[in-house]
């Protein structure tokens, strides 16, 4: 029997109605838990909602801080002496009951060159941080640690940014005589005219709350920088005076309205700067990702399981047709509620992290071919075991269920991670468009859509479940 024959006599007994109506339930489940939300988001700014920081390459980023500056011209410099970092931390645990002196890791404070005051135009940055030494960044995605042993924040430390034409090299010193190269980056296109300056910015104060079997929310408290200088000494900048501005909004909360707002003065040559924020590759503001419009796909696989593995204990003989159509509903249903929930919540206002084009189309192919194998996987359980009920059993607890239970806080993020390695759940990696950056921190755990291995790799997890059931029916069919 030919292999086109062969295909036709199992799509002919797979075509049942119940079969082809649980597969187009599938689809639109997908489809209408994702649209759901989408319709349901709307913008409540009171007033104009502030603008979300958009890098040269359009990825979303954060860039809030406050800046005491001036011009600077093609070829020139900012030399200064860092003599005190200082922070607040608001109601930090375990009471949260008190305001209290203290740096979160990855306060900022130091000195800056950047294509003018615009949220999320290009600059370089040296910078002492809170318990990470002195970096060298630029363009929100790029870190260099400075030398080892600058890492107290206390500790007074002279830093020099140079600038000649596109390239911006930065340097450190202990005193100001001996020069330490920390980093040096191509700032494309900079005007002729630049901002220099002395900037301060602190990230919200991130603490894990425990909830559920061990699982994790996040919290978040506003933190304050400050950073005292002196010994400042500019050359090839411009005759203007400095100015003091804010990057991106600043001085709402309340900490900032009653006690001490954000902002920089400068007394007898010694300037104060201090700010709130952050200069990163995540954008600040909740932004809402695909991730939202996916929550329909664990009802999805349900269906492709059960569909699955009825299929394989009665008359299906091979599982390339049950696998076409797990395809098929999977790219339909991704296929239509990523592109249509993303114009939706753009249409209403929702501020929505970009998703270049390679990435989305890895998306809705990658959750199609993640269908297709769990189909697979569920086909061979049914031809397998014999009996409907244990294999839809077996597949729902060894696909569905892990994928499941790690996409909210319930288990403790190691427990979800190794479900996520060890499990054919491990697959889902393929949808995954959020990046975890080691300057940047964030709860990076399954629940709030961090996978613990690359999307090729869960792939590959998945494919070998796949193969080895695949093994286990031609063994068993042989014997």
């Amino acid at each position: 029997m030919s292999t086109i024959e062969s295909l036709r006599r199992e799509w002919t007994a797979f075509r049942r109605p119940g079969r082809l109506i649980a597969m187009a339930v599938a689809a639109l489940a997908v489809i209408a838990l994702g649209l759901l939300p989408a319709f349901g988001s709307r913008s409540s700014c009171d007033g104009p909602c502030p603008v979300i920081p958009v890098a040269a390459d359009g990825s979303v980023v954060s860039d809030r801080f406050w800046f005491w500056h001036r011009d600077l011209g093609r070829e020139g410099s900012i030399t200064v002496r860092l003599t005190a970092m200082t922070g607040t931390i608001t109601y930090p645990p375990p009471d949260h009951d008190e305001i209290v002196a203290g740096l979160v890791p990855w306060a900022k404070t130091g000195i800056i060159v950047k294509d003018g005051v615009r949220p999320g135009s290009s600059y370089a940055a040296l910078m002492m941080t809170g318990s990470h030494g002195v970096r060298f960044q630029h363009d929100y995605r790029h870190d260099v640690a400075g030398r080892p042993g600058s890492v107290a924040a206390q500790s007074p430390r002279w830093l020099r940014l140079t600038r000649s034409g596109d390239t911006i090299t930065g340097a450190e010193s202990a005193d100001g005589r001996q020069w330490h190269t920390a980093g040096t980056a191509e700032l494309a296109g900079l005007p002729d005219t630049v901002q220099v300056g002395m900037f301060a910015t602190s990230p919200g104060d991130l603490t894990l709350r425990e909830v559920g079997l061990g699982g994790a929310i996040e919290q978040v408290r506003f933190t304050q920088a400050v950073g005292v200088f002196d010994n400042v000494a500019v050359t090839g900048g411009g005759a203007g005076p400095w100015r003091s501005d804010s990057v991106g909004e600043m001085n709402h909360t309340d900490w900032e309205k009653y006690h001490q707002p954000s902002g920089a003065e400068e007394e007898d040559g010694v300037v104060t700067v201090s700010g709130t924020g952050d200069i990163g590759p995540v954008g600040e503001d909740g932004l809402r990702s695909v991730e939202l419009l996916l929550t329909g796909l664990v009802i999805g696989l349900i269906v492709v399981v059960v569909v699955a593995a009825r299929y394989g204990t009665g008359a299906g003989r091979g599982p390339a047709v049950v696998a076409a159509a797990g395809f098929v509903t999977g790219l339909v249903a991704v296929g239509v509620v990523v592109p249509v929930g993303l114009a939706i919540m753009k249409g209403n206002g929702i501020p929505v992290q970009p998703v270049p084009a390679l990435t989305g189309a890895r998306v809705i192919g990658g959750v199609a071919v993640v269908y297709a194998l769990s189909a697979v996987v569920a086909f061979g359980l049914g031809a397998w075991l014999r009996r409907g009920w244990l294999a839809i059993l077996a597949g729902l607890s060894l696909i569905v269920l892990p994928y499941a239970v790690t996409a909210f806080p319930l288990l403790p993020d190691p427990v979800s991670e190794w479900l996520l390695r060890l499990t054919p759940a491990a697959g889902f990696a393929i949808k995954q468009t959020q990046v975890e950056y080691p300057q940047v921190i964030a709860h990076y755990a399954p629940s709030a859509g961090y996978f613990p291995l690359p999307w090729w790799a869960g792939l590959a997890v998945l494919l070998a479940y796949a193969l080895g059931v695949m093994l286990l029916i031609v063994r068993r069919r042989r014997a």
